[in-house]
């Protein structure tokens, strides 16, 4: 069977997550670059893979000429940020509260009208900047509940690299770059940040130098590291499928140590095994907990001979309740 119908759905799926991600904090961040980056991490990726530029360049349906000029103009432009122009509006009411309405548009004036236009009532209607007065007269300024502009908050991306230290650690700066897909003096900030915090150690001897984190646990309840918390779901679900498929098994066994499974429950409000189904990720929860508790305690006391392989097991768990209409079940 052709794996086109598989890559064209995973492809479908990430989409949504994106889209999601890109709108779902009442932001509005820059996609531009988006396509050129599917386009070099996965040209990077299948070279990793071991496949030549011929072979690589045929699969995404380019002359071999056409496809190394790409990745060369893609790796020349790498780390060049880009915002949105909702997120430059919104920074600049924010930093200028309140503001003219003509201020606005002269700031603005060589970006198109239509857009920009589109931009101030998207701003409006999500709450994030109120309107007050009537023609030349009419400011804006940001609301209470404002949030910080994406990408501007130094803590939540800490968390991310914080999380990309403890899975790929111990890594160079220009590796944990690469992971969270940011810019190196911002990945820099975030190290010396989590490292005062003692949260992130550095090698000493490594020449560069290496950081890992032996420990990365995000609270429930916080509300700062929910990006992280996502970062590290979605790594943990891509790299058990990646590393199942490397291994070579296509199939599902009981004894598997590797993999994952799905299971949907079909009930109702008020079914007698409801509540165990709608419990069951607070069910796995508290077992993952006990477990690391556990591991913890017996490493604290009986540290592992120095002789042995470590392992670490990277178990995820979701889930999700939808609502569906009654006439789309089976009788």
């Amino acid at each position: 069977m052709s794996t086109s119908p598989l890559v064209d759905a995973i492809v479908r799926q990430t989409v949504i997550l994106i889209a999601t991600l890109a709108t779902g904090a009442g932001q509005r961040p820059s996609l531009s670059r988006v396509a050129d980056q599917v386009f070099a991490e996965l040209a990077r990726e299948l070279k990793q893979q071991g496949l030549s530029s011929k072979v690589v360049a045929d699969m995404f349906g380019m002359a071999l000429r056409t496809y190394q000029t790409r990745v060369a103009q893609l790796a020349a432009t790498r780390g060049d940020a880009s915002r949105s122009l909702w997120e430059a509006v919104h920074a600049h009411i924010q930093t200028s509260s309140p503001v003219l309405r003509v201020e606005v548009l002269r700031r603005f004036a060589a970006e198109d009208a239509t857009i920009l236009r589109g931009v101030l009532r998207d701003l409006l209607e999500s709450g994030l900047v109120q309107q007050s007065g009537r023609g030349d007269a009419t400011e804006y300024r940001t609301t209470s509940s404002d949030a910080v502009i994406a990408g501007q908050d130094p803590e939540a991306f800490a968390r991310m690299v914080l999380v990309a230290a403890h899975r790929h650690g111990p890594a160079t700066l220009a590796e944990l770059s690469e992971v969270t897909s940011a810019d190196a003096p911002q990945v820099e900030a975030a190290l010396e940040a989590l490292l005062q915090q003692g949260l992130v150690t550095r090698e000493a001897d490594a020449e560069p130098a290496r950081f890992s984190c032996e420990r990365c646990v995000i609270p429930f309840g916080d509300a700062q590291g929910w990006e992280a918390a996502i970062f590290d779901h979605y790594q943990a679900m891509v790299a058990a499928m990646v590393t199942k498929l490397r291994s070579g098994t296509r199939r599902a066994d009981g004894t598997d140590r590797i993999g994952g499974s799905t299971f949907v429950f079909d009930l109702h409000e008020g079914h007698p095994l409801a509540e165990e189904a709608l419990g069951f990720l607070e069910q796995v929860r508290s077992r993952g907990l006990d477990l690391r508790r556990r591991i913890d305690a017996l490493q604290a006391t009986q540290p592992p001979p120095a002789d042995v392989t470590p392992l670490r097991v990277i178990a995820y768990v979701g889930q999700a309740v939808t609502e569906r209409d009654p006439e789309d079940t089976d009788d």
